[in-house]
């Protein structure tokens, strides 16, 4: 299964209570597909006395199963509190987008979004040529005032 398609086939389940186990997770979605992986992301935070994170990803092998358990066990009761369940997204590449150590520019989505053709830059030198008919001096033409303002009449 490519990865693309694995993260179709995981929910995100947010709000879990601190009591919460993989084994109670597989037990509360097992009713809408074969699982393959529960992932519960320990609490890397020291001085913390919660054992995770307060959400999971839960893996089925088919995409269908995922989103019936998103329609089933959003906004429902799990250990007195309520979960927020919706399709899993992919994590964000290292390579990619702002947080990247790559240049935005030197990225190849930022190229292929915003490339420029010979064709468009020849265009654009055109107009630009054609721009340059103003006179040099931009006080020229205003020799013969000598007060601001209107004139006397």
């Amino acid at each position: 299964m490519t990865d693309a398609a694995r993260w179709k086939a995981t929910v995100y389940v947010g709000g879990l209570s601190s009591l919460v186990t993989t084994v109670n997770l597989h037990d509360a979605f097992i009713p809408f597909g074969e699982i393959v992986d529960i992932t519960l992301p320990k609490n890397d935070a020291p001085n913390s006395t919660e054992p995770h994170r307060g959400f999971a990803y839960v893996e089925y092998e088919d995409s269908d199963d995922a989103k019936e358990a998103v329609d089933n066990m959003d906004q429902s009761e799990f250990f007195g509190r309520v979960l927020r369940v919706s399709a899993a997204k992919p994590p964000k590449s290292a390579e990619e987008g702002l947080g990247s150590k790559t240049a935005v520019w030197e990225q190849e989505g930022w190229l292929a979004e915003h490339a420029v053709s010979e064709e468009d830059r020849a265009a654009t030198a055109a107009a630009h040529a054609g721009v340059d008919d103003r006179p040099e001096d931009p006080m020229q033409g205003l020799e013969g005032l000598d007060v601001a303002g209107p004139k006397p009449e």
